[in-house]
Formats: C-alpha cells, sequence, structure tokens
C-alpha cells in the first residue's frame, strides 16, 4: 500500500522497501512529481531521516518489467530490405529504434533479427540485439523466442516496419496490459479516408467492451446502406504480450483465417483469446511498399522542417 501527503511542489510516499538490505519503509521525495504519469521519475530516498540513494530511477508500476522487442527481418516479400532502406537519412529500422528507445518505461529494447547484416549494423550502432532463427513465419514467433531467453512480465512487439513509432504508443499499450485479465493488447487509430480502402492499412471492429471482433484488409465495417456514419478504425503494429499468451500462440497451428488475411493476430481470435485494444490519436504509416516508403519520407521531412 502507497501512502502519498501531497504539497504543491513535493509529494512524499511512503513504501516497503524494494531495496536489498534494506528492511524497512522508506520515504520516497519527488521534485516535483505528478502521480498520473506511469514514466520513470528521478527521486531521492531516505531512511530514517538518513539519505541512502540520490537521483535513483524508480517506477509508479511497481515491479512490472517491461521489454520492447523489434522483430526485423531482411528478407521481405513485398518490399525487398525495407529494414535498411534509407528513410530521411537513416535506415528504417534505426527510426523505429529511435522512436521505441524514447519511452521511459521500458527495461530494454532488443532487436529480434534472422540477418548477419541487421545483425552487424545494430551491434555498430550499440544496440542490444539477438539472432533469432530464421523459420519463424511471424513477428510473434520471433518475439516468443526472445522471452523464452529473456524475463520479464510484459512484452512488447513493435513491429520493424514502424518508422512512426511514439513513446504514447508504448505508454498507452502498458497501461492497457496493467490490467492483470488481459493477456494480449494493441492499438487502433481513427482511419485517414486514404487508409479506409487501402489493404496495407489492416482495419479493426471491436465490442462494446474494447476487444478485439476482428482484423481485415477489407474495407470493415461494411456501410451496405450508404449511410456514411461507420467509423472505421485503423489497426496500428503494436502489440503487449504476457508470456502465457506467447507460448499459447505458438503452440497453435496458423488459423485459416490467418493465412487468408495474412494476419497473425487473427490466430489468437479464432482460438477464443481475447485482443483488447486500446485507442491512440497517434497514426502510423507501416512501411509495407515503395508508396509507403516515400509517404513517410514526406512526413517525416516536414517534422524535420517544424523543428
Amino acid at each position: 500500500m502507497i501512502l502519498a501527503d501531497h504539497d504543491r511542489d513535493l509529494v512524499q510516499i511512503r513504501l516497503a522497501s524494494r531495496i536489498p538490505s534494506v528492511n524497512r519503509y522508506l520515504t520516497v521525495s519527488f521534485f516535483p512529481c505528478d502521480l498520473t504519469n506511469p514514466r520513470h521519475i528521478r527521486v531521492a530516498i531516505f531512511a530514517s531521516g538518513t539519505l541512502q540513494l540520490s537521483s535513483r530511477t524508480l517506477t509508479l508500476d511497481g515491479a512490472m518489467k517491461v521489454i520492447a522487442i523489434i522483430p526485423a527481418r531482411l528478407a521481405s516479400t513485398r518490399l525487398p530490405r525495407k529494414m535498411l532502406r534509407p528513410i530521411a537519412g537513416e535506415p528504417l529500422l534505426a527510426h523505429v529504434y529511435h522512436g521505441v528507445r524514447s519511452s521511459t518505461i521500458l527495461s530494454d529494447v532488443i532487436i529480434a533479427t534472422d540477418s548477419d547484416e541487421i545483425m552487424n549494423f545494430c551491434q555498430q550502432q550499440g544496440w542490444n540485439v539477438l539472432m533469432t532463427s530464421g523459420s519463424h513465419r511471424s513477428g510473434t514467433e520471433r518475439v516468443h523466442e526472445v522471452a523464452t531467453s529473456v524475463a520479464a512480465d510484459v512484452y512488447i512487439n513493435v513491429q520493424g516496419d514502424e518508422p512512426l513509432t511514439r513513446a504514447e504508443h508504448i505508454s498507452t499499450l502498458v497501461e492497457l496490459i496493467r490490467d492483470p485479465a488481459v493477456q494480449v493488447g494493441t492499438l487502433k487509430t481513427a482511419a485517414s479516408a486514404v487508409d479506409i480502402e487501402n489493404p496495407s492499412a489492416v482495419k479493426v471492429v471491436t465490442d462494446n467492451a474494447g476487444r478485439a471482433l476482428y482484423f481485415s484488409r477489407a474495407t470493415i465495417p461494411h456501410d451496405r446502406d450508404r449511410t456514411e456514419t461507420a467509423r472505421y478504425w485503423k489497426h496500428l503494429g503494436f502489440y503487449a504480450y504476457r508470456k502465457t499468451a506467447l507460448d499459447k500462440f505458438v503452440s497453435l497451428p496458423e488459423s485459416s483465417l490467418e493465412q487468408c488475411e495474412r494476419l497473425e493476430q487473427l490466430r489468437f481470435l479464432e482460438n477464443g483469446i481475447s485482443i483488447h485494444v486500446a485507442e491512440t490519436p497517434y497514426d502510423t504509416v507501416g512501411v509495407d511498399t515503395e508508396e509507403d516508403l516515400q509517404r513517410v519520407e514526406k512526413i517525416l521531412s516536414c517534422q524535420a522542417k517544424k523543428k
């Protein structure tokens, strides 16, 4: 239990120590602080009135360890070698990595690849990278391989073709899976006009509790009577999993809908595993084609001009 004494510029919290060799309650002072912000906060820790540690990083969401994994293959079919294709002066993978790294609530960011070329590039940048099997059929399977050797409470899968990744995508996912009942989570955003009929932009429909009913490359829902009242939601390539959900996923064969749509998340739905969907206002462009790459180049160029 956490007890807090609020002041305009100072909050002090007493909590049971998680620091080895300190078996007492601590007073943790935040200068200043926002208790609604789940990110890491620099604090000063006092025990019995004596400063024990200073500028230690704690996390308000307790002991939950969250790791982000970026599956990155070089042999993509629709856009060969896209992970290393330059966009606005940097390889696609670098944009994804920097976007994920901008989040302060992650314990680690790991690139999972099956390519020596990507492995060497990441090592040159000083990034954490692991070589994984070349036989994986999906990014989720690649994430599972990493999860078998790297322990965490939650694994965030950021698809390697999402160069517009932001820290807010990560924080929204972590907030979603904070609920112990959620085993798999993902994101949606309002679909722009250009994406509604674009098969590269996956659409999602959900129930009233925010659980996914279906994902499709088709335009769903179908506005049969052309009432123009239908809302279209675009699925974004971010997932949060618990280890048990990953274990279940790899134990199942590819499902018929997964094979038809080429959407790995449908394996969960076809086998009765709920996917909870959170909304974000921050759209992205997944790079699958030359047109996508050019679209992202324009967006990043505009962003650079505004800085």
